[in-house]
């Protein structure tokens, strides 16, 4: 019911999810009037869909504390309980993010050697893409929390991008061993005598250089890093439309170019990496950008499909009890 664009995002990508899998089952948790009047016009009947009324609304600038304290029928609230209950596999949305972290943290617990969950996201990359945690849930990060998001980054990639062994590495100030903090070269240690697939460190502008598939930082630097991107492409746009229409012979370069701006644009298109993950939690939530069309939402949609046929909860708990045996 929150996020940016409304409710009829979530109903009309649940519409289009409906169609690509058979096997599934969705339950929208809202405003049931609201909901049912999308539902006929996006969805018609379909016997895997069914709502669940839920009265209040958490909004968008609502404060964590408050919402957890004062909304305990928000649809929020009410779609996590269903994962606590097993009435639901994974929750899906696109609300405040501070307060589905804070609720998904109260209601589900922690998984038994997470001390704090984390945000992991796919992000574009040379080659492929990469993800990256923590993307704001922790200001902070330890070693044993670097270490257990190495851990979670490491499932994440290989059950969403299908990889053996992903290359994990730590977002460092240069990729030299001497360079950074000691928490960092604590963690570098660590990591190095784990069984994880552990590359060194990277700096920043190779990110997306392909040198890794996981990179793992605190929440604080994550987040910026992540802010940072999206003003740089934000930047790298603006200065391509200003090119672009500078005169009539840079509009008829622009026409002669559409091909390829188009496709670097489908490569580039945030809507494909929507849905980030809020792992170390006993449960899957994933939180879709807030902005989200319904293309975009759907995408978060498969990443929970996904998580919770490869049993993303349980895979973290095993490799954490086999890394502290």
């Amino acid at each position: 019911m929150s996020g940016d664009r409304g409710a009829e995002v979530v109903v009309r990508a649940a519409a289009a999810t409906l169609r690509k899998y058979a096997n599934l089952d969705l339950i929208l948790v809202g405003n049931e009037s609201e909901l049912a009047e999308l539902v006929t016009r996006f969805v018609g009947s379909d016997p895997r869909l069914r709502i669940v009324h839920a009265s209040e609304v958490v909004a968008m600038s609502e404060a964590p504390a408050d919402a957890l304290r004062k909304k305990k029928d928000s649809s929020m609230r009410v779609a996590i309980n269903l994962v606590k209950s097993g009435d639901a596999d994974a929750c899906v949305s696109a609300g405040n993010t501070g307060a589905l972290m804070a609720t998904a943290r109260f209601v589900l617990k922690m998984l038994p050697g997470i001390d704090r969950p984390a945000i992991i996201a796919e992000l574009p990359a040379i080659g492929g893409s990469l993800h990256m945690l923590d993307l704001g849930a922790n200001t902070q990060g330890s070693v044993d929390h670097l270490f257990q998001y190495a851990v979670m980054g490491s499932i994440v990639a290989a059950d969403l991008r299908r990889i053996d062994e992903p290359r994990v590495a730590l977002l460092n100030i240069g990729a030299e061993d001497t360079k950074g903090h000691d928490t960092v070269k604590e963690a570098a240690a660590r990591l190095n005598e784990s069984s994880l697939n552990y590359v060194g460190f990277v700096e920043g502008s190779d990110l997306f250089s392909g040198k890794a598939d996981v990179v793992v930082t605190d929440g604080f630097t994550g987040n910026v890093a992540l802010k940072t991107m999206e003003g740089t492409a934000g930047l790298a746009g603006h200065y391509l439309r200003r090119a672009f229409t500078r005169n009539w012979w840079s509009k008829l370069q622009a026409l002669m170019a559409r091909p390829v701006l188009r496709s670097i644009a489908r490569e580039m298109d945030s809507r494909n990496y929507n849905g980030a993950t809020l792992v170390g939690l006993d449960g899957i939530v994933i939180k879709s950008h807030g902005s989200a069309d319904d293309y975009a939402f759907k995408h978060a949609i498969d990443t929970a499909i996904v998580e919770v046929r490869t049993q993303l909860p349980q895979q973290i708990g095993a490799l954490l009890e086999k890394e502290s045996a």
